[in-house]
């Protein structure tokens, strides 16, 4: 496995480098990132990387190690995303599916329908909103030159 690479079945992260002996952020802070993002609990996740509760407890209220957290999250958050959205070729397929076949209930019909008008106006809304900020940022280009 690479260097710097913690892979739990739950999530699989990438964290910064470890630094060397001494620096304020360590291997064991590493793995309580990960522990954090696997286990069920802050309890369990303390257990997992061998230290005290209140240790990790500790630990979170530090800015530095508050922000890998957020990272490590945002990054595991992300990889779910991207899993999910390999999916939505086979979700739209279903969803059509469904609204379509006459043998299944009318109510689970409507509400394919709504999912499908639901998904469409938001898809509609986000094209609208990145050719505003694309204007907005050409203007603001545009004036600072």
């Amino acid at each position: 496995m690479a260097k710097g690479w913690r892979c739990k079945p739950a999530a699989c992260v990438r964290l910064g480098q470890v630094k060397g002996h001494g620096t304020k952020f360590g291997r064991k802070k590493e793995e309580a990132i990960v522990a954090l993002l696997t286990q069920r609990n802050l309890e369990e996740a303390a257990r997992a990387v061998g230290i005290a509760p209140n240790t990790l407890l500790r630990w979170i209220k530090e800015p530095e190690f508050t922000k890998s957290y957020r990272e490590a999250k945002r990054a595991a958050y992300g990889q779910a995303l991207a899993r999910l959205q390999q999916g939505t070729s086979a979700a739209a397929t279903t969803l059509l599916k469904v609204l379509i076949d006459p043998n299944t209930p009318s109510s689970v019909r409507v509400r394919a329908a709504e999912a499908i008008f639901d998904h469409s106006a938001k898809a509609i809304e986000i094209e609208d909103i990145e050719a505003r900020v694309t204007a907005l940022e050409a203007a603001a280009s545009e004036q600072a030159r």
